[in-house]
């Protein structure tokens, strides 16, 4: 790691943006180590299986037709940076395009620049898989992209004590999962960039549209939550003690780190996991699976902020 190259980078952040993508780019990747992608033989074949298997069981459980995308990549450190740097871009853009210019754009652009790069550091030594809908590009021949940090599933394996094919396995049941929400809902991407775009928009006038952000945050809930019901039912190997490791993994990070989290928004997608899976457990405790997939109809079948807390609710209004 080099703490004076990211710094320097930092530093020389210029141009007319309130980020320079390049020089963050550039820091975040200075103070990560890319990790290895030598990949053991029929390593890159047992992706592709898990991934397609895992369309396969989830298909079934689902009964949703979806395919994967086409793209499906496994990448090291350095590399998620630089896929992940284009969606960055793509919302921040959005914001900068209804915020004035501030009275010191150069000091300004070095701060917001710093804060990207330790958000990139952060996320690129911690995630671990990614579907990617490509919310907001500007490109409709863009297809959603598939993602696996080969160093990060390998770390977190060997830190949980489980086996490391059995967990990159777990990893990519649960990203297929989200290809399968929005291939059962075509109209999901437009939603959720509607949401977005709103509550920038009234950000930029200097007031908070909480009706667009609760939105957004009950489809991300759903999103979080439907995702954590189809891994229950298809995942084709016991999965408790992974869940359990997970679950106590989360608990056991330090006070720095999980303030971190919060300040990063971290903790609210942990809190839609737990709030989203709660609420399909009870749906499918009254009914079952088909009745579940009515929150795909249409993004008036998505439940209120209130109904997600009481999901008799959403089911006496939607399941007629």
């Amino acid at each position: 790691m080099n703490l004076y190259r990211s710094a320097r980078a930092v530093a020389g952040a210029s141009g007319d943006d309130m980020i320079d993508w390049q020089s963050a780019a550039d820091a975040a990747k200075a103070v990560t180590e890319p990790g290895s992608l030598d990949l053991e033989p029929g390593e890159r074949e047992a992706f592709a299986r898990d991934v397609r298997e895992a369309r396969d069981g989830i298909r079934t459980v689902s009964g949703v037709d979806f395919d994967v995308p086409d793209s499906i990549e496994i990448q090291n450190r350095h590399h998620w940076m630089d896929a992940n740097i284009a969606t960055f871009e793509r919302v921040m853009g959005t914001l900068e395009e209804q915020v004035p210019a501030g009275a010191f754009p150069g000091v300004a652009r070095t701060i917001n620049t710093g804060t990207m790069t330790v958000l990139l550091a952060f996320l690129g030594r911690n995630v671990l898989g990614q579907y990617d809908p490509l919310l907001l590009a500007n490109d409709p021949e863009e297809t959603h992209a598939l993602y696996f940090v080969r160093p990060n599933i390998l770390g977190a394996a060997e830190k949980l004590d489980v086996d490391s094919d059995r967990f990159r396995r777990w990893i990519a049941f649960h990203e297929v999962t989200h290809a399968a929400e929005f291939g059962a809902a075509p109209w999901l991407s437009d939603h959720l960039e509607e949401r977005m775009e709103e509550g920038i928009a009234k950000l930029s006038d200097g007031s908070l549209d909480r009706a667009s952000f609760q939105d957004l945050d009950a489809a991300m809930t759903v999103v979080e939550g439907y995702a954590e019901l189809l891994m229950d039912h298809a995942f084709d190997d016991e999965y408790a003690d992974l869940r359990r490791k997970l679950d106590a993994r989360r608990q056991g990070r330090g006070p720095l780190q999980k303030l971190f989290r919060r300040l990063l928004g971290l903790g609210l997608k942990e809190r839609q996991y737990e709030r989203g899976k709660h609420f399909f457990e009870t749906i499918v405790e009254n009914r079952d699976l088909e009745t579940a997939a009515l929150v795909w109809e249409g993004p008036e079948n998505l439940p209120t902020q209130d109904e997600l807390d009481a999901p008799t609710m959403w089911l006496q209004r939607v399941d007629r």
